[in-house]
């Protein structure tokens, strides 16, 4: 990293970090994971920098834990092969769909070590650790302890297969001790037994006044998120267990025998690779992250997440009693669902990032397509009719029309047109109706800067697309092909401010779409700098007719968006049935000869925790 190329906070400006979940590595993302995450993330972020604010966005693959090895023990390859193979194939779907990263690391190098290292021994230094012992089942065959993630059997609850710390068929959260007839995961053996092991807490109930005081700080993106905090902070925090029996991770680093073959949690590491990817993108890391004064944490999740980034994470770094950098605000998505479930990479169920790559429909489709669905308060549903309407519809015949429209209109020859020349309207009295038009595009233009503030990228895009509804009333209610021949002066005005307006819409439109953007400022030739959101340029949104200077030349207008039709979506449901290959089926299990439940039954238990 070249110093250009290095972010460091500045003062006197608005300092921010983005962040978006890391993903696991162990397979290709899909549409839930990009839209939940790393597009939204992007998409604040891009906005966030139009703004004029001081931007780091990071992110990376979270390649520990028992996932990767589960996925190694399928492929044949060492959890390190795995890490290498997925790492580049999330980089290039992720670049594929536009995303702006500051930095795209991953968890497994030696920065991210030494951060993990400094966390847990200031924690133990500062009293907020201790040892205990925790049960937990040991697969006789692979020798060794079983993370609950590594255990299959049915669900107490609702006896359907699911994994050992969540039942994706009821919401459950489920300890693997308490299935119905379990194997292990990696060698499907049912030969299973109860071995203690011990383990670090962390002391939670230590750190409670502090992380109530941080959720009464932190701005949640909906109630579901506020909701779950507060579940976990009201009741007694019992405390957390940080290390695992495993061989894939951040080895714990103190000298004892007991903890010579164990590693740290994933939950407990992967949060930390925010931190550790910042420093592999600057040495001067702790500028960003032990500067809460000047520095905002933004953070971009799943709404399974949330409570790992409101009070497990927050809670490793009040731990050390340093002052970080701890969470600003917590945007949390619901779930998007494929067809009649959740998309799911460890099953493989969904339209998968490399497929979207496949289909020929461009990435700034995808994009909207994805934003106009964010599962923002509920879950939310991705069909592929509903993608073809939102693409024939909004994006074709709203959006794309009204900029060919005037565009076209510009570059029509004289004696029809403009013949690409934008024409002077200097001694142009502004009239009544275009007092009311910018009264509407000034309250759409500032909806959109309050809805994407606080992260709410659904209504941010609807008030930019309202704009070019307002735009194409504007064009059809003038008829303006008439007013060439009957009031010049009056057309070229008109003209002139709908110039404007496909400006200002390249602009707001850029953080959601930035390949579009780029072919409209093209068509325009324009530069990318031309419209910022800062609060002059905002300002300047009043005045329209101004942002293009007269006598400017504009390239040459082509249609913006490609339909689908009917035939175009069938041929996408066949090809695209929703079934990634490879993926880890949870009912498999049920071929293999099961141990029943009851044989632990009455085994006191010394220790608990969620075991992944």
């Amino acid at each position: 990293m070249s110093q250009l190329d290095e972010k460091v906070p500045i003062s006197g400006k608005r300092n921010m970090i983005v962040t978006s979940a890391l993903p696991y590595v162990n397979n290709v993302p899909h549409l839930g994971n990009i839209v939940g995450s790393v597009l939204s993330a992007d998409i604040f972020a891009r906005f966030c920098r139009l703004r004029g604010y001081n931007v780091l966005f990071v992110c990376g693959t979270d390649e520990y834990g028992t996932t990767t090895e589960v996925r190694a023990a399928m492929d044949n390859l060492t959890p390190r092969e795995i890490c290498d193979k997925y790492h580049p194939l999330h980089k290039d779907i992720y670049d594929w769909f536009d995303i702006q990263f500051d930095q795209f690391g991953r968890t497994s190098t030696p920065e991210h070590t030494v951060v993990c290292h400094q966390v847990l021994n200031s924690l133990n230094t500062n009293n907020c650790l201790q040892e205990n012992i925790l049960e937990q089942l040991y697969c006789e065959q692979c020798s060794k302890f079983l993370a609950d993630s590594l255990v299959e059997g049915q669900c107490p609850r609702c006896l359907k297969s699911c994994k050992g710390d969540q039942c994706e068929s009821c919401g459950a959260f489920v300890n693997a001790r308490e299935l119905l007839n379990p194997v292990c995961k990696i060698c499907r053996s049912s030969s299973l037994s109860l071995r203690t092991s011990e383990h670090l807490f962390l002391q939670l109930a230590s750190l409670k006044q502090d992380l109530h005081a941080l959720s009464d700080r932190v701005t949640f993106s909906n109630q579901q998120a506020v909701t779950d905090t507060q579940k976990l902070l009201h009741k007694e925090l019992q405390p957390k267990c940080i290390t695992r029996d495993l061989e894939w991770g951040v080895p714990v680093p103190f000298p004892a025998e007991k903890f010579r073959k164990k590693v740290m949690y994933v939950w407990f590491d992967a949060p930390l690779g925010y931190i550790s990817i910042t420093k592999c993108h600057t040495s001067k890391w702790e500028l960003w992250w032990k500067n809460p004064q000047n520095v905002e944490l933004h953070c971009f999740m799943g709404k399974d997440n949330v409570p790992f980034h409101s009070v497990y994470f927050p809670s490793y770094l009040i731990g050390t009693g340093e002052k970080w950098t701890l969470p600003h605000s917590i945007h949390a998505t619901h779930f998007l669902l494929y067809g009649a479930g959740k998309f799911s990479k460890s099953n493989g169920i969904g339209v998968f990032g490399d497929d979207a790559k496949k289909t020929n429909i461009p990435v700034e489709v995808w994009r909207y397509y994805l934003t106009s669905v964010r599962p923002e308060t509920s879950d939310s549903r991705f069909s592929w009719e509903d993608l073809q309407a939102k693409l024939n519809s909004e994006l074709a015949d709203n959006l794309g029309n009204f900029m060919n429209r005037v565009l076209t209109f510009v570059a029509k020859p004289s004696g029809k047109g403009y013949n690409s020349v934008i024409p002077d309207v200097s001694d142009v009295v502004p009239s009544e109706m275009d007092a009311e038009f910018i009264e509407y595009l000034l309250r759409y233009v500032q909806e959109y800067v309050k809805a994407l503030e606080k992260g709410k990228l659904k209504d941010g895009l609807k008030a930019a697309m309202a704009i070019a509804n307002e735009g194409n009333r504007l064009f059809q209610r003038t008829e303006v092909w008439k007013l060439y021949v009957e009031d010049r002066s009056r057309c070229s005005f008109i003209v002139k401010t709908l110039v404007g307006v496909v400006c200002i819409l390249a602009c707001l439109l850029q953080p959601f779409m930035p390949s579009f953007s780029t072919e409209v400022l093209k068509q325009l030739r324009l530069e990318a700098h031309e419209l910022t959101l800062h609060d002059d340029d905002i300002e300047r949104v009043q005045r329209p007719w101004e942002l293009v200077p007269a006598g400017h030349k504009i390239g040459k207008p082509r249609p913006l968006f490609r339909k689908l039709s009917q035939n175009d979506v069938n041929k996408l449901e066949r090809e695209f049935s929703g079934i990634q290959n490879g993926g880890i089926q949870n009912d498999r299990f049920e071929n293999v000869k099961l141990l029943n439940k009851s044989k632990f039954e009455g085994v006191s238990k010394v220790g608990k925790d969620d075991g992944n």
